[in-house]
């Protein structure tokens, strides 16, 4: 029996009632569309906002609102993004699936109130981890394509027998 699935029930006074049985929660989507034609032609916000958020136009709209917001803030800090919600019309747990994203990509970052750098203050700031992990990519890339040590051929031509 597949739990996922709803079921129909007919009922002769009310007609068919559909009942859903528990199941395991869909979580949004983390996938990235990326290749050299698409970064070529970004040219905006929007767009980047369309390559890490596809398919969800509600969370590209929350990405541009905090990328927005926290661009334009003194000292691009945020105290809290919970403010948004209100003023944008969005649920707390859209802005929170859109949070953490932004979050995993090292996008944004929180910083807590220890923090000397930030004044002892407790919010959200823009981190560079992002920018520093595809500069990271791009030098392994290289560095795999350029290394030509006597051993690395057989490792290489190993990993044909694991895949």
């Amino acid at each position: 029996m597949d739990f996922n699935k709803a079921s129909m029930h007919a009922c002769s006074r009310e007609g068919h009632i559909c009942t859903k049985k528990a199941g395991v929660k869909k979580l949004p989507s983390t996938k990235i569309e990326l290749s050299h034609n698409i970064v070529g032609r970004l040219q905006g916000l929007d767009d980047l906002a369309r390559i890490l958020f596809p398919g969800s136009r509600l969370h590209q709209k929350v990405f541009l609102t905090i990328f927005i917001e926290l661009k334009y803030a003194p000292d691009q800090f945020l105290p809290s993004l919970n403010d948004l919600c209100v003023r944008y019309d969005f649920s707390s747990r859209t802005l929170e699936t859109v949070r953490s994203k932004m979050r995993r990509l090292g996008l944004i970052d929180h910083v807590c109130r220890f923090n000397h750098a930030h004044g002892y203050r407790e919010g959200w700031v823009f981190s560079s981890r992002f920018a520093r992990t595809l500069a990271r990519l791009s030098a392994k890339a290289n560095d795999f394509k350029e290394s030509k040590e006597p051993t690395q051929e057989r490792k290489d031509r190993d990993l044909f027998r694991y895949l």
